[in-house]
């Protein structure tokens, strides 16, 4: 296959996976947790470095994806034990691992050589430049298309045994605790899993696509039904969408791949909420429209 095609594969799957998660994501009101594990990451990449002496990506992956678990574990401590909102909850955790890993950086600075541009944070088109060989070297994909589509399974195998338990747990979290479905326990799973797509997406594609595949095919596919099963299809059919749709328009305008997809999802999600406010607009009858409040 070409290296055009290995990129779509690679940007077709993780939407996909992202999708899933960002549906849940976002009727927890925790859209945005992509930003702050990318932000989290940083104590846990320094101290991998110190700890090894190495700056290779097993090692930062493995230590960017500790300080994102557990990141997410304390944000959702916050929320569980002392009530705080989801969202200022991770607003402070936000702050506290990345002021963490600064200082780390201030305190080890002559030591510490990181660029987490370079390390951690990738791009997706060089996707087809890392290739491994699997089955004795019969079959060669590239990295990225081999760690996607693992994301992929994990999602895919997440949801099918605790689809139930998750919409009990955020719709109606004291009937799930009454029947002993635990709550607490399904939810931090959830951000956990979120935490392995993150990071593995920060090092395939970049935090501003991953970020993007998250939040907008979620939010798109909301705009349409408020249906939890046609959410997640429609979401996973809009990143699929973007992924495709932006590839073609970076190709067309010369343009960063990234960047076009993560555009399309934009545009996606414009259409459709212009598409949604103009129906809206043409329900209103002349009458109501004349005489809002029904005075005689």
């Amino acid at each position: 296959m070409t290296g055009g095609v290995w990129i779509v594969v690679t940007a077709v799957l993780l939407a996909a996976a992202c999708a899933w998660v960002g549906s849940f994501l976002l009727l927890r009101r925790m859209a945005l947790l992509g930003d702050v594990i990318s932000h989290a990451v940083l104590p846990g990449i320094v101290l991998a470095y110190l700890w090894s002496g190495v700056r290779v990506v097993p090692v930062m992956l493995g230590g960017a994806l500790l300080s994102a678990l557990l990141a997410v574990l304390a944000i959702q401590a916050l929320h569980r034990w002392f009530g705080w909102h989801s969202d200022t909850a991770a607003a402070a955790v936000l702050s506290a691992f990345f002021a963490s890993g600064v200082l780390l950086l201030s305190l080890f600075g002559g030591s510490v050589d990181l660029d987490m541009e370079c390390v951690l944070y990738g791009d997706i088109a060089y996707v087809p430049l890392d290739m491994v060989s699997l089955a004795g070297g019969w079959l060669v994909f590239p990295r990225a298309v081999v760690l996607a589509a693992v994301v992929l399974l994990l999602v895919g195998l997440f949801g099918i045994l605790a689809y139930r338990e998750l919409v009990v747990s955020i719709f109606d979290p004291e009937f799930a605790a009454a029947i002993g479905t635990a709550p607490g326990v399904w939810q931090s799973l959830l951000l956990g899993l979120t935490a392995v797509v993150a990071v593995v997406g920060f090092e395939l594609v970049g935090v501003i696509l991953l970020v993007a595949l998250l939040v907008l095919p979620a939010a798109t596919a909301r705009l349409i039904t408020a249906r939890l099963p046609m959410m997640v299809l429609g979401a996973i059919v809009s990143g699929i969408g973007s992924a495709i749709g932006g590839y073609f328009l970076a190709l067309a305008f010369q343009g960063a791949i990234a960047g076009w997809i993560a555009l399309a999802g934009g545009m996606q999600f414009v259409v459709v909420f212009a598409w949604n406010w103009l129906r809206q607009r043409l329900k209103l009858s002349p009458s109501s429209a004349q005489n809002p409040f029904g005075a005689e």
